[in-house]
Order: structure tokens, then C-alpha cells, then sequence
């Protein structure tokens, strides 16, 4: 590619992954011009990457995130407002100036309306120029930051927390936090539905990682003949379509996370690949000769007992290993019915907001029913079960008349451990049950367990003292 020119000896533009610096684009057709604005962008703190093509650029947009394009508005094939379009479509936050010896009222106005940060007039002071890429840089930084910041907050309100205060969950808790504290390779086990990427992320979220990315990828939805291709991208010419080079799912997660959802299904030759990867960090592109270098984290789930599958044959027993540096299995929702009411009243929160609806809890009727249930969908079918019951429910109470009828008439009834040594027979058992679980576990606050139960204060009064019950 003779119209790409190295700025900088290091990184070179084939690889701008090689430090963390943010990457500005110069896009200019004129030598001259290319030439002075690289001289002036050496000293400023980024790796800087000159093309002659603004069709090269949008190819290198295309491939690599970018920070702040700065482009000729007059080039010929593509101008400087398509190249400024273009980059804002790939990523909102990047910074584009536009350069133009040929100004007009009318040209600045109409590249600041499309997103553009400044506007230069040629000729321009070499201080100017630099002060504006600088400026760039500092206000792309603080987009990016808040774009994370408003990522993370996103995750949060949609549910990337754990919930619960069973023995099970207070057990999750603690590995999560080990495995935080250390860079290694996590393994996450249990039924599907249980809640393992929100384990994940929460590892991510706590450890030394989480200014980087998270990247999740569900090794069961992704056929087999391109899964490779995804995990660990191409080399142009690698086949068929393969057009240009593209970077892999490892390469996107260097510096953070990846997190292999359900690497049960990946095949024996895939395995082996991502043992290398896990042994000395390193990988080879689809059709590439050279191996590449990437620093991401690996936590890894199954939903299969992986003992049995390497029994089979079907998994490597040293990638078994490599991965499980530190286990973390969560139990299944039957297994910890007391989180269950704490669960549905997160869930009727959350939906009741999302669907602007005023629904403020449960019945007793109707929380009983659900914690008798075995949740054979763990946490996922709980959330979608309360979803409906929001969308039926009239008034301000979920009742059992909201609920599946598998959920009102199923269920094996609860666990020994689950109830503290008590198995309730009647309504009125399950009643006393959860007032008396739910005082302890909100230290007697009965406005707070009220809530909880989806009950007023005054109903709740009545029921303790008609049972009996002590705080």
C-alpha cells in the first residue's frame, strides 16, 4: 500500500494494537501537506497514521477504532464530509476535524452540523493545527470515558448485579472475589439460565481489568466452519470473500476480558488453540504465517459437566486444567429458594419502570407459588415469568390469576435446607414462613419486609400479630 506512510518507526500502521495510545487518521491527497501535518503531529501523544486514499481510510475505519480523523474536505472519489460520516456511523465518539483552502460560510456550518469537532482554513499555524488534534484527543478521551461510564450504569440497571443472600449465593460471592483479586482464567459451571455471564462480568467489573473491554461470545451461536474466523480473525486472501484483513474476537478483548460462553461446544482443533492462547498468549490469524501477541483474560462456562465430556473424549483434559484455575459453579434456583423472593421483587422493580406500569409487589398466594416452583429455567425463566405477570397484572399486587399455571399447580415443594428445618403444608405456613425470613433478613425493618412482601405496613402488622410471629 504505497499511499500509507509510517509517522511514527513505532507502531507501524499494520498494527496500531501495539501501544494504547490513541490512533489519529490523517486523510490528504496533496504530498506536500501530508508531509507537514505528519512533521507537526510527531510530537503529540498518539499514533499517528497518514494516508494519500480517503477510500484507504475508510477501509482503516472500517478495521481499527480511531480517536480523531483529520481530513481534506475536497478529495477526489470520496470527499472529506463522507469520510466525516462514515467515521461517526462506525463510532460515535471519534473526533473529526476537516482541513479546506477553499472556505465558505456555508461548508463550516454544514461539517459542524454533521458532527465535525473543528473546521481548519489552509494556510494554518503549525500551533493551531496542533492545538486543535490535541484538543481532539482530550474532548475523545472524555467521550470515550462516558460512553464506558454510561456502558457500565447501563449493565447495572439491566441486571449485571448478583442477588442473594443464600448459603449457594454467599458462597458465589466469595470465589467471585478471589477470582477478581487475581489475573487468571476463571471456569464458570451450571445449568443454563443460572446467571454465568453476570458472573463473569462481575469478575471483570471488580478486578484490575475492568477500564477495558468485556467481550462475551457464545460458543453454541456461532457455526462451527466460523468460529475460528471470529475468535481469532483472517488474514486477507485467507478465503473466499475475505477481502480484507479483520481482526478477531481475542485481538478486540486485548487488555480486558473474553469470556467463552458454553466452550463445551467447541471442537477438539478449536480447543487446542485456545490452550495456546492460554499457554504463552499467542494465536495465529486465519491464513497468517506469523503468530501475534494478545493480553485478554479468560473465563470460560459450561453447562455440562466437563469431567463427563473429557471421559468422552470430546474435551481436553489440559484445557480443562488451564482453565480451571478457579472454579466458580452456581447452584441451580431450586437449590436456593430463599433468594427467590428477593429475585422477584429486583424483577417487578425493574419491569414495572420498563413498562410504566404501577405495579408495586406480590401476594403472599403469589410468592408462594414461585418459591415452590423448581425453576427448571433458573434465574432467566423466573425474570421472564415476572415480565408477563407485570404485562397481565391490573392492579397494584401480582397475584397467582397473573401466574402460568404450571407455576400455581407445580412445584416439588420446599427444600429442608431452603426453610430452615420447617416444611410448610398450608397457606398460612408459608405466610408465617416468609414474614419471619424476611424480618430477619431486613434486622426487623418492617416497612422494608412490607415491601418486599408486596404488602402494606398495616396488613403486615395484623399478620404478625395474628401469627405470632417474633422478629
Amino acid at each position: 500500500m504505497d499511499a500509507l506512510k509510517k509517522v511514527r518507526d513505532e507502531p507501524s500502521n499494520d498494527d496500531p494494537k501495539a501501544d494504547d495510545r490513541p490512533v489519529v487518521l490523517v486523510t490528504e491527497d496533496d504530498p506536500a501537506m501530508r508531509e507537514l501535518v505528519g512533521n507537526v503531529l510527531e510530537g503529540v501523544d498518539a499514533n499517528v497514521v497518514v494516508m494519500a486514499s480517503s477510500q484507504e481510510a475508510l477501509h482503516y475505519l472500517e478495521e481499527y477504532e480511531v480517536a480523531v480523523v483529520l481530513t481534506d474536505l475536497f478529495m477526489p472519489k470520496v470527499d472529506g464530509m463522507t469520510v466525516l460520516q462514515f467515521a461517526k456511523k462506525q463510532n460515535a465518539t471519534v473526533q473529526v476535524i476537516l482541513m479546506t483552502g477553499y472556505a465558505t460560510v456555508d461548508s463550516a456550518v454544514e461539517s459542524l452540523k454533521s458532527g465535525a469537532f473543528d473546521y481548519l482554513t489552509k494556510p494554518f499555524e503549525n500551533v493551531e493545527l496542533r492545538h486543535t488534534v490535541e484538543r481532539a484527543i482530550e474532548y475523545w478521551r472524555l467521550s470515550h470515558e462516558n460512553e464506558r461510564l454510561r456502558e457500565e450504569n447501563r449493565a447495572i440497571s439491566e441486571g449485571d448485579m448478583m442477588i442473594g443472600r443464600s448459603a449457594g449465593m454467599d458462597e458465589v460471592q466469595r470465589l467471585v472475589a478471589a477470582a477478581a483479586a487475581y489475573d487468571c482464567p476463571v471456569l464458570i459451571t451450571g445449568e443454563s439460565g443460572c446467571g454465568k455471564e453476570l458472573v463473569a462480568r462481575q469478575v471483570h467489573m471488580r478486578g484490575p481489568r475492568r477500564e477495558n473491554r468485556f467481550v462475551a461470545v457464545n460458543c453454541a451461536a456461532i457455526p462451527e466452519q466460523i468460529i475460528e474466523s471470529e475468535l481469532f480473525g483472517y488474514q486477507k486472501g485467507a478465503f473466499t470473500g475475505a477481502e480484507r484483513a479483520k481482526i478477531g474476537l481475542f485481538e478486540t478483548a486485548d487488555g480486558g476480558t473474553i469470556f467463552l460462553d458454553e466452550i463445551n461446544n467447541a471442537s477438539l482443533s478449536l480447543q487446542a488453540k485456545m490452550l495456546r492462547v492460554l499457554q504463552d498468549s499467542t494465536f495465529y490469524r486465519l491464513g497468517d504465517t506469523e503468530p501475534r501477541q494478545v493480553n485478554a483474560r479468560v473465563i470460560a462456562a459450561t453447562n455440562r459437566d466437563v469431567t463427563s465430556l473429557i471421559e468422552e473424549g470430546s474435551f481436553r483434559e489440559d484445557l480443562y486444567y488451564r482453565l480451571r484455575v478457579i472454579e466458580v459453579p452456581i447452584p441451580r434456583l431450586s437449590e436456593r429458594r430463599d433468594d427467590i423472593p428477593l429475585l422477584a421483587s429486583y424483577f417487578v422493580t425493574k419491569y414495572s419502570r420498563r413498562f410504566d406500569k404501577e405495579v408495586e409487589g406480590m401476594t403472599t398466594e403469589a410468592l408462594g407459588a414461585l418459591v415452590r416452583y423448581d425453576w427448571p429455567g433458573n434465574v432467566r425463566e423466573l425474570e421472564n415469568v415476572i415480565q408477563r405477570a407485570i404485562i397481565l397484572t391490573q392492579g397494584k399486587l401480582i397475584d397467582v390469576d397473573s401466574l402460568t399455571p404450571e407455576i400455581v399447580e407445580g412445584g416439588g415443594g420446599f427444600s429442608r435446607r431452603a426453610l430452615d428445618h420447617m416444611q410448610p403444608q398450608t397457606l398460612e405456613e408459608v405466610e408465617v414462613y416468609f414474614i419471619r425470613k424476611t424480618l430477619r433478613e431486613t434486622g426487623g425493618d418492617r416497612a422494608l419486609c412490607a415491601e418486599i412482601l408486596g404488602i402494606d405496613k398495616s396488613t403486615l402488622w395484623r399478620k404478625i400479630k395474628r401469627y405470632g410471629v417474633e422478629e
